[in-house]
């Protein structure tokens, strides 16, 4: 006899059948249907977000530890909440798929004021998101959804919205035969000419660079491989880690230290590989890339779009730097003066930061030092998140340094929980500041239900520190509208049930962090920097603004 279910269980079994553990979501009259399947099933761990805008952050951070994160969020207005999220996943790359509800089919597109109706709230979905799909058909479902999938996790990968109207949520129908993992489409390998052409390259040069991106987070072998070569290697702020810093030839993330410049401007040859060159990291497009410039890239999107590349090949990473290390074979690229050069570079960029960051170096440190090796920072859009946390703070193996792409405050905290969820067995430290944390704080209550395995670390000085170094540097000095209201997050922290600490010194740092980390589920730390002192930052580096 065949068995009857709803399109919203179906849903639920297509997800199972991909192997997803957790959804994020909110439940609402718009998507019960698929909420009370997963329920009904037990399944799926479904985690109660706050707000759709974390949610999706959830998902997303969750996405680039188990290669798909899936929200559930309500409809109109409540899948509008999602739209800065979506935005982030795409610039993220990850691989998230947003389920959200529609009106009635019959009342679609008519501008009735349906309940929850939003007018285009299809386009908007498509222009937030790597693809849409609008599931109107019950016996399409399983297809589209599958599809969807498909697509999300395809490179370059990004979130795929679905919206499915709620009486085709509610519909029975004939449950499929066919409900299985579909594999992301397999990129074209790039020809043998072109491996055996960036070989000859690297064996002929006497300075060759090597500049990674986050296409090379599972490219940690091959990358390393060739830095023991001696090819010296500057990341973007995502692949921080693919390369161990403690590497004497990882030049961490220091491509704007004017020392790590010169190396870039100076090389014989420079190979950009899975990274979009980034404004913020290239000051702007203006770093002066080296003439003979190789890019490769999984997507030919990325071809001549921020640079002029001498040679630009569509492939993927990891497969293309094995092909390449076997054509090497035993070619060594070391030479001690060129060594001394990096070395010199490298510390070069670390002493200056320090000198820039003052006391919140050693906190950076203090914080490494009580983290376990394993354990994973999230950071927010924050001046410590932008400054020590994004490269003084040591990272040695990819996915050590999670944070927002798009550079858009307040996501830091979601994109903890997220990062928690998916690795339990880690220790999680969130580092936002006072004024980007206030943009989701009704989350801190998720990572309380959830017992996140997570450290809310809050850089707390009374406003927008990134604005006020703005302002100073491009504004003559002119302070406006970044002096905020900000309550006391201990208390804030202990009325939502975790245990909270305040730390006013250095020393109350060391110690507070140490106990930190010994809490099981979600504490906070609020630290207080107007006690600690000034931290001097300009934002990202740019022209005058007018």
């Amino acid at each position: 006899m065949t068995t009857k279910v709803t399109v919203g269980e179906l849903v639920a079994r297509v997800l199972e059948e991909h192997g997803v553990n957790d959804v994020f979501g909110l439940i609402s009259i718009h998507n019960l249907p698929i909420a009370d399947a997963i329920g009904r099933r037990d399944n799926i761990r479904f985690i109660c977000a706050r707000g759709e805008a974390g949610c999706v952050n959830m998902a997303d951070a969750y996405s680039r530890f188990k290669g798909l994160g899936v929200a559930i969020t309500s409809t109109g207005a409540g899948s509008g909440n999602a739209i800065g999220s979506l935005v982030e996943a795409c610039n993220a790359g990850s691989p998230v798929i947003h389920i959200t509800g529609q009106v009635e089919k019959e009342y679609l597109d008519r501008d009735a004021s349906f309940i929850h109706e939003a007018n285009d709230q299809f386009g908007y979905l498509k222009s937030s998101s790597k693809a849409a799909f609008r599931i109107l058909s019950p016996e399409h479902a399983v297809g589209m959804v599958r599809e969807a999938i498909r697509v999300a996790t395809t490179v370059p990968k990004g979130p795929v919205s679905i919206e499915i109207p709620i009486d085709v949520q509610a519909t029975m129908i004939d449950l499929p035969n066919e409900l299985t993992c579909v594999g992301a489409m397999q990129l074209p390998e790039a020809p043998e000419s072109a491996v055996t052409f960036v070989a000859e390259q690297i064996q002929n040069s006497k300075k060759p660079m090597l500049w990674i991106g986050g296409g090379c987070i599972e490219a940690s072998e091959e990358v390393k491989a060739l830095a023991d070569m001696g090819i010296p290697v500057v990341s973007s702020t995502h692949a921080r880690g693919v390369l161990a810093d403690s590497h004497p030839r990882s030049l961490n993330a220091f491509h704007n230290s004017s020392e790590v410049e010169k190396l870039i401007t100076d090389s014989d040859v420079c190979i950009v590989i899975g990274s979009r060159l980034r404004s913020n990291e290239t000051k702007t497009y203006s770093l002066k890339f080296p003439e003979n410039l190789i890019q490769i890239d999984a997507t030919p999107m990325a071809q001549q779009r921020n640079y002029a590349i001498k040679h630009f090949f569509c492939a993927e990473a990891k497969s293309f730097l094995q092909k390449v290390i076997q054509q090497l074979g035993d070619v060594s690229k070391i030479d001690g003066d060129y060594d001394l050069r990096i070395k010199a570079a490298k510390d070069f960029a670390i002493n200056a930061l320090e000198t820039q960051l003052g006391p919140y170096a050693d906190l950076c440190y203090s914080l490494r030092k009580a983290l376990p090796a394993d354990g994973i920072l999230v950071r927010d859009i924050t001046m410590s998140g932008s400054t020590w946390g994004s490269r003084l703070f040591p990272v040695n193996k990819p996915l050590q340094n999670i944070h927002s792409l798009a550079g858009a405050i307040g996501l830091g905290l979601a994109h903890g929980i997220g990062t928690a969820i998916a690795n339990p067995d880690k220790k999680t430290v969130a580092l936002v500041g006072d004024g980007g944390l206030m943009l989701g704080v009704g989350e801190i209550a998720t990572a309380i239900q959830e017992n996140a395995n997570m450290v809310l670390l809050v850089m707390n000085d009374g406003g927008y520190g990134v604005m006020r170094g703005i302002q100073k540097q491009y504004f003559d000095g002119r302070q406006y509208y970044n002096e905020l209201h900000t309550p006391s997050f201990v208390a804030l922290g202990e009325a939502m049930g975790c245990k909270s600490y305040k730390a006013d010194s250095l020393a109350e740092f060391d110690t507070k962090i140490k106990e930190a980390m010994k809490q099981e589920g979600m504490c906070l730390i609020e630290v207080n920097m107007n006690e600690i002192g000034p931290l001097k930052f300009a934002g990202p580096p740019q022209k005058k603004l007018y």
